[in-house]
């Protein structure tokens, strides 16, 4: 994952990362974070849920995401508390360190997924645990789904969206995230598949879908070609629309969500 699109939205994601803030909530009732544990937050975005973590347990709490500018709201709002550094899933420099790894809206920018396990299994100590929470299948949300589908079948932009690359990981089912666990020695007790449904107004899904998926779909080193400003306004102002026409009879918009959530214990 590039760094350059979320620095430019680690100033407003605070406040617009409503969808990965509520699916943290079942994450943290599955964790169920103790007392002086230290945690390491991977992917801890501008600290907001770290902090969370750090009032839970008041232990050693480190964060790690790989955009500077992420890293800069961190310790600009919470580094009296905490410790928040550079890297991503695939650069933990930890060992034996963490009672628990809290993963939250992160695994799904992994891009070598077996060197990200490892690295959490060598984090952690004997018997840690870790907790992932993350969009999963390739209709991770049919919302932000059918929105791109007017693009991608656009006269004009489609040429363009052609020379995409998706960057995310996205396996279909719930067995496909436990083995990738099991494989480097993790016990998995539970591994599941939710679909969640939020109710928004058009203008709401529009900047939750701005607060973490526009930064693969504009993202200038995820396509094969050149993307102009013309393209990315033009993406933009298509998708905004396009979540207006998804919205029923009330105006609101009934986003939905499929998201794995997985505990695995190093043993």
């Amino acid at each position: 994952m590039t760094d350059q699109n979320f620095t430019e939205i680690s100033k407003r994601y605070r406040e617009t990362s409503i969808i990965q803030n509520s699916a943290a909530d079942i994450l943290f009732a599955l964790l169920d974070i103790k007392d002086k544990e230290s945690v390491l937050d991977v992917g801890c975005g501008t600290g907001n849920l770290t902090k969370k973590i750090y009032d839970k347990s008041h232990g050693y709490i480190a964060g790690v995401d790989p955009s500077e500018g992420m890293i800069n709201e961190s310790w600009k709002h919470y580094g009296n508390e905490m410790h928040f550094q550079l890297g991503s899933a695939e650069s933990i420099p930890f060992e034996n360190k963490f009672d628990v790894i809290f993963c939250n809206s992160t695994f799904q920018w992994v891009t070598d997924a077996n060197k990200a396990v490892r690295n959490f299994y060598k984090a952690l100590k004997s018997h840690g645990r870790i907790g992932i929470q993350a969009p999963a299948m390739q209709d991770y949300c049919p919302n932000f789904v059918l929105a791109v589908d007017a693009i991608k079948n656009h006269e004009t932009f489609g040429q363009t969206f052609k020379h995409f690359k998706s960057p995310w990981l996205f396996l279909n089912s719930s067995a496909e995230y436990a083995g990738l666990f099991q494989q480097q020695g993790f016990r998995v007790p539970f591994c599941e598949i939710q679909t969640i449904e939020t109710v928004h107004t058009p203008e709401e899904v529009f900047k939750i879908f701005a607060s973490g998926a526009i930064a693969g779909y504009l993202n200038k080193a995820y396509y094969n070609c050149e993307i102009s400003d013309d393209y990315i306004r033009d993406f933009q102002d298509t998708v905004r629309s396009e979540f207006k026409k998804q919205a029923h009879d009330d105006g609101m918009i009934r986003l939905v969500f499929n998201r794995i959530f997985l505990i695995a214990i190093k043993e």
